[in-house]
C-alpha cells in the first residue's frame, strides 16, 4: 500500500469518524438560554384550538411568567417567594379579568403556595430535550401544519412506549448564524394506541420571536399593587393546573398523564361514570382529555360566557351530534303566521319559570329526541298560560307514535310534524298516563290511553325579529325554537351571555330543538332564556342565555306555539 493510499484509509478509518462524530455532537447540544422572551401558539388540533401565548424565562432567579391569548390571563411562578414562612416554597399566581355586579371588567389575582413536598418551580415553554435523538436536518414546519419553510431545522425525536401507547415527539430548532445558539421552532406530540389503531393524542407548540438574555425582573413584578386571594375552584391538583397550564404540554409524559388522569378521575365521580371494562374506559378517557383542553383553553380567552365539564365531557363528536335530533326540512311546514299585536308593549325582562308555567329540565339521554321536547315544552307553557294549570305531557308519546307524519324517534324529527300527530291523534296525554321517557324508541299504545291537550293548529314566528319573539313569548308563553347547537362550546356552556361567532342562523343551521321560557339584559346584552333537555348537569341547572345579537345561532328564525282546541 503506497504512502498517500496509507494515509487515505486512515482518514477513513479513523479521522472521518471521529469529525463525523464532533459534528453530530455540536447538533445535539441543545442548552437553551436561562433567561429568555418567546412567543408562540399552542395548537390542539382535536380540540379545535389554538392558544397563543408568550413566555418570560428567569431560570436563575427561579421564576417565569407566561401569559395566554395576549394579556388575558397571566400566570406566575415564583420559586424565589417564600412568605417568611418555612413550609411555603414560591408561590403561583393567576391573573385574570372578572366582572363586578355591574358587568365591568377588572383584573383578580389568585394565589396558591407551593410547600416543601410540592414547591413551585419556574416552567419552561420548551421540553427537557436531553432525551431526544438527532435526527438529521429538513426544512422547518410552518405554523400550524406539517407544511415546510425555506429554513433549514435540526430535527430532535424522543419516542416513548408504555404498554400499547406510542408517544413519539418532535422538536424543530434552527441556529444562530453568529454564534450556533439554538433557536426554537416546533414542538410536534403524537399519541399513537395500537389497540385502538388511532391516535389518541396530538398537539402542537410553535415558537417566534425567541429572544436571550432580554427579561428584566420587572416582568415578574404585575402582582405589587394587587390582592391576591385562595384560588375559588376544587382542588389542589386542578389549583396548581389551572395556574400552570403549559406543564401539560412541555412537561415529562407522567407528569401530563397524571393532570389528565386526576382531572379524568374528579369526572368520573362527579358523574357516576362506569364502563364496561378497561378498553373502553381508556377510549373515555382520551376523549375526555380533548375536551377538557378545549374548556380550559375556551376559558382562557375570557369572553361573557363560560364552560365547564359536565357529563358530556367523555362524549365523541358522533355522539354529541346525536343529540342534535332535529330534521331539517324544505318549504312551507302548515302553521299560521304570527300576526304582531297592536299593542308591542312588554317587560324588559320575562322568565316564565317564575310564574309556575315550566316543568323541570328533563334528559333526553343518548337519543335524537329533542324535538319531541321542545315541542311537548311549548304546549305544556301555552296550556298553562290559558288554564292556570301545569301538566307534566309525554315525549315518549311523540317518539313511539308521530312516525307517519314523519318523525323519526330517537333519529330525529320535527316540531310541525308533532304538532300534526297531535292534532291528528286526538290530543297528548299525561307523562304519567303514556309511561315514563325511555331514552329509546318505544311501541306506540296512544289509543289505550286518555288525551288532555288538543290542539287545533300551530303558529309560526317566523318574521327573523326578536320583537316578534318577545311578544309571541309575553302574549302566549313558552316557545320552541330551532338552534345551531353545533358547536363545541354549545355543548359545554356553563354561564354567561352564549354568542358563538362561527354559529350558523339560517335553515340549513338548525339542528337542535329547544324551548324559550323567556328573555332579559344581563351585562349590557339582550339574551333569550333557553331550556335545553340535556339534564340540569349541563348548562346553568339545564339552561343557557343565548344572545340575540345577530340572531346568534338562529333562535329567532324558526320558532313555533300550538293552538290549543
Amino acid at each position: 500500500m503506497s504512502f498517500f493510499n496509507l494515509v487515505i484509509h486512515c482518514f477513513l478509518l479513523v479521522c472521518l469518524p471521529f469529525f463525523v462524530s464532533s459534528s453530530t455532537n455540536n447538533q445535539r447540544s441543545i442548552t437553551f438560554d436561562d433567561n429568555y422572551y418567546v412567543e408562540g401558539v399552542i395548537i390542539l388540533p382535536y380540540a379545535e384550538i389554538h392558544e397563543t401565548f408568550t413566555a418570560y424565562y428567569d431560570g436563575a432567579a427561579n421564576r417565569s411568567r407566561i401569559d395566554y391569548y395576549g394579556d388575558l390571563v397571566l400566570t406566575l411562578q415564583r420559586g424565589d417567594i417564600n412568605l417568611d414562612d418555612d413550609d411555603v416554597q414560591g408561590v403561583s399566581y393567576k391573573i385574570a379579568y372578572n366582572v363586578d355586579a355591574a358587568g365591568n371588567p377588572g383584573r383578580v389575582c389568585f394565589q396558591v403556595n407551593g410547600s416543601s413536598i410540592d414547591p413551585i418551580a419556574p416552567q419552561s415553554a420548551f421540553p427537557d430535550l436531553t432525551p431526544f435523538v438527532y435526527q438529521g436536518n429538513e426544512a422547518c414546519p410552518q405554523y400550524g401544519s406539517e407544511l415546510k419553510g425555506s429554513d433549514i431545522c435540526e430535527k430532535y425525536t424522543n419516542i416513548v412506549i408504555n404498554g400499547e401507547k406510542k408517544s413519539k415527539y418532535t422538536f424543530w430548532m434552527k441556529r444562530n448564524q453568529a454564534d450556533g445558539s439554538p433557536i426554537p421552532v416546533h414542538y410536534d406530540m403524537e399519541g399513537y394506541n395500537s389497540l385502538f389503531g388511532s391516535h389518541y393524542d396530538k398537539y402542537q407548540v410553535s415558537y417566534q420571536n425567541y429572544r436571550p438574555r432580554s427579561v428584566s425582573a420587572e416582568v415578574f413584578e404585575v402582582t405589587l399593587n394587587m390582592t391576591c386571594g385562595s384560588f375559588p375552584g376544587p382542588g389542589a391538583g386542578k389549583v396548581r393546573h389551572l395556574h400552570n397550564p403549559m406543564s401539560e404540554f412541555v412537561n415529562d409524559e407522567a407528569t401530563r398523564e397524571a393532570q389528565v388522569s386526576r382531572a379524568f378521575n374528579l369526572f368520573k365521580s362527579a358523574h357516576n361514570k362506569n364502563y364496561e371494562n378497561n378498553l373502553t374506559e381508556e377510549k373515555r378517557r382520551n376523549q375526555f382529555r380533548h375536551n377538557h383542553r378545549f374548556i380550559e383553553s375556551h376559558n382562557r380567552r375570557n369572553i361573557h360566557y363560560k364552560l365547564k365539564v359536565n357529563h358530556l365531557a367523555d362524549f365523541e363528536d358522533s355522539e354529541l351530534r346525536y343529540m342534535r335530533g332535529r330534521l331539517r326540512s324544505k318549504g312551507y311546514n302548515g302553521g299560521s303566521p304570527f300576526a304582531l299585536p297592536e299593542s308591542k308593549q312588554r317587560p324588559p325582562v320575562l322568565d316564565w319559570r317564575i310564574a309556575g308555567a315550566v316543568t323541570p329540565v328533563k334528559d333526553q339521554a343518548v337519543c335524537g329526541s329533542c324535538w319531541s321536547f321542545g315541542t311537548i315544552g311549548t304546549i305544556e307553557g301555552v296550556h298553562f298560560v290559558k288554564t292556570g294549570h301545569l301538566v307534566r305531557l309525554s315525549e315518549q308519546q311523540l317518539v313511539d307514535c308521530s312516525w307517519d307524519q314523519g318523525d323519526n324517534g330517537c333519529d330525529g324529527g320535527e316540531d310541525f310534524r308533532a304538532y300534526a300527530y297531535i292534532k291528528r291523534a286526538g290530543g297528548i296525554s299525561l307523562d304519567e298516563d303514556y309511561g315514563a321517557y325511555l331514552g329509546q324508541d318505544g311501541k306506540c299504545h296512544d289509543s289505550k290511553v286518555p288525551k288532555v291537550v288538543k290542539l287545533t293548529g300551530f303558529v309560526n314566528v317566523t318574521s327573523g325579529s326578536a320583537e316578534a319573539l318577545e311578544l309571541a313569548l309575553f302574549e302566549h308563553g313558552p316557545v320552541t325554537v330551532a338552534i345551531d347547537a353545533s358547536q363545541k362550546t354549545f355543548s359545554f356552556y356553563s354561564h354567561g351571555v352564549y354568542y358563538d361567532e362561527n354559529c350558523g342562523n339560517t335553515s340549513d343551521d338548525l339542528d337542535h330543538q329547544v324551548l324559550a321560557v323567556g328573555y332579559g339584559t344581563l351585562y349590557g346584552q339582550r339574551y333569550w332564556l333557553i331550556k335545553n333537555s340535556w339534564s340540569t348537569y349541563w348548562g346553568n341547572d339545564g339552561y343557557i342565555l343565548m344572545a340575540q345579537k345577530n340572531n346568534n345561532c338562529g333562535v329567532t328564525t324558526s320558532p313555533t306555539y300550538p293552538l290549543l282546541a
